[in-house]
């Protein structure tokens, strides 16, 4: 079985995609395909749809994730129509964090997206993202789903084993850039496994945050149980593509 290499790109918060573009070009040598993020942590950013795009006409794989959070039916419906033109035809949808400004709209749900997206489409491939948690049934209708950012095998390993789907599943794996990054996250996700073992490494050694992440992705590949992995390099792209160009090889 394949094991895929789902890369986030950090989207920008200015009308220039220059570093998008670099972003692609340097992890296109180890991803499978990138996940654009949607005003992610409650900040706008350049269109999601529109980076997909971008990626797209770099010859990569584009799956734009669109929150419920910042939108209406409406501007759903303008989203897909959008897409469609730009032949962005991968999707993952999600519910948003909580905004920086404004508020946030209830018109719409991630199963209502999914719902709708599929009359809009049949040919459309849709995905949900996941906790480590009891999955509810109506996101098994997923075309694939986005496991929960964790920092132990372990756990991802026995949720796995606890909620067989037959959609493929890729389990989300982090870089922690810094101390201040990883405690930043420990305070925002109060479940998630973060060791304080690690958060000292990567305090004491500013590249153990790489080295950790790496070895979870080629742990994770060996297992078997997940169809590839999320990964989120923030700004240590270039480091992450270093480390793995090879192992991965």
């Amino acid at each position: 079985m394949s094991f895929e290499l789902i890369c986030e790109i950090e989207p920008p918060t200015k009308p220039d995609l220059k570093h998008v573009r670099h972003q692609i070009g340097t992890m296109s040598k180890i991803a499978h395909g990138f996940l654009i993020p949607d005003n992610h942590i409650g900040r706008a950013t350049v269109s999601s749809v529109a980076v997909a795009h971008e990626v797209e006409a770099m010859g990569g794989r584009g799956i734009a994730c669109l929150n419920s959070r910042d939108r209406n039916l409406l501007g759903f419906r303008r989203d897909l129509l959008t897409a469609a033109a730009y032949g962005v035809d991968q999707f993952l949808f999600v519910y948003g964090d909580k905004p920086t400004v404004g508020n946030r709209t209830s018109d719409l749900t991630v199963r209502s997206m999914i719902e709708e997206a599929r009359e809009f489409s049949p040919d459309l491939r849709l995905g949900a993202a996941a906790g480590l948690r009891a999955l509810p049934a109506w996101k098994r209708s997923a075309d694939f789903l986005f496991s929960q950012v964790s920092f132990s095998v372990e756990a991802q390993l026995r949720w796995r084993e606890s909620h067989p789907v037959d959609v493929p599943v890729y389990a989300g794996v982090m870089v922690l850039a810094s101390e201040r990054h990883a405690r930043t996250l420990a305070a925002a996700i109060p479940d998630i496994d973060l060791p304080e073992e690690l958060i000292e490494r990567v305090a004491a050694d500013r590249m153990a945050g790489v080295a950790a992440a790496c070895e979870q992705v080629l742990a994770l590949r060996d297992s078997g149980a997940f169809a590839g992995v999320h990964l989120v390099p923030v700004s240590r792209y270039r480091d992450v593509e270093s480390a793995l160009s090879s192992a991965l090889a």
